[in-house]
């Protein structure tokens, strides 16, 4: 017999969100149409600038904001017709700092734990808060934490239950470098584990190196879904930067072709497109100007790049 396949982490089909507005203004139009598909185990990439809809969508999923049509399910389960299953499934770190300042952050995972039913016996408090860098903060109040603190400790309390897709909203903002560094590692280890993470994030590197596919929305609609690779290669962009053996005042006839720029002597920078021009044409036309090549780098795009490209038509 074969085996059944799994049901995508997060399966999106037609959703739509519509904030109705007092008065003759018109309404705002926050979702339209929304079809998306996350892979079990995927480390997801869901980007875009303010105002695009990344957390009235995770808000949706989450089951705090009700949408106006489509539907949505988390690991096979309908947020609206299989609630309680569906919610159990999922782990979402919000933007906002909503903790109570008079609980401690072990207060807090106990607390959501209850809330989820997780046995005392199955409880990972203190596993978890180790991994945050909280551990020495376990017994001190909330309030006396500092943003970046409060931070982690939210994506500890997403954790208690083990959800299997952890939604990330933002859980990098104000963290300093080594904590975000020991933060980003244990998350990499729960999705070498299994678990789904779907992150949002405007540190566009931190999502290029994690991410194994990435999402783009901009005004409410997905402009772009396709494993990270895919979506960079499509760029078609290049940079070279050579450094000649001698200073130059202006960049060789030879070279004007490619559109090379010069800086500090003897630097050429030339943007080309590798689907129209092969390295090999540049590198023949500099010889033919007589000149040697010290030093040669080149520079690919990268996800900014993409980025933009996406939201603002360039």
């Amino acid at each position: 017999m074969n085996d059944v396949p799994l049901a995508p982490a997060l399966e999106v089909r037609g959703l739509t969100k519509i904030y109705k507005v007092k008065g003759r203004r018109p309404d705002k139009v926050a979702l339209q149409n929304i079809d998306l598909e996350v892979k079990r185990g995927s480390f997801f990439g869901l980007l875009g600038p303010n105002g695009a809809g990344k957390s009235t969508l995770i808000n949706i999923i989450a089951g705090l904001v009700n949408k106006t049509s489509g539907q949505v399910k988390i690991c096979g389960y309908d947020i609206e017709k299989e609630m309680r299953a569906a919610r159990s499934a999922v782990g979402v770190v919000p933007q906002e700092l909503n903790l109570d300042a008079f609980f401690t952050p072990r207060e807090v995972m106990e607390f959501q734990a209850g809330l989820y039913g997780v046995p005392k016996s199955r409880r990972r408090t203190d596993e978890i808060l180790t991994a945050m860098g909280l551990d020495d903060k376990a017994d001190v109040y909330a309030r006396t934490l500092s943003g970046g603190m409060r931070r982690r400790l939210l994506v500890a309390k997403a954790m208690v239950h083990n959800p299997q897709v952890l939604f990330l909203d933002e859980p990098t903002a104000g963290v300093d470098i080594e904590l975000r560094q020991q933060l980003w590692a244990y998350v990499k280890a729960l999705n070498d584990a299994g678990t789904t993470v779907i992150l949002t994030t405007h540190y566009l590197e931190e999502a290029e190196q994690l991410c194994d596919t990435i999402a783009i929305i901009n005004h409410g609609e997905v402009v772009a879904c396709e494993p990270t690779a895919s979506l960079l290669g499509k760029l078609d962009m290049k940079n070279v930067c050579l450094i000649l053996d001698r200073d130059i005042t202006a960049v060789p006839e030879n070279l004007k072709k490619f559109n090379a720029t010069l800086s500090h002597g003897r630097r050429l920078s030339i943007n080309y497109r590798p689907s129209e021009t092969q390295m090999a044409r540049i590198l023949n036309a500099v010889a033919e100007e007589g000149f040697d090549i010290i030093d040669l780098t080149t520079e690919e795009p990268d996800l900014e790049d993409a980025f933009l490209k996406m939201t603002s038509g360039r």
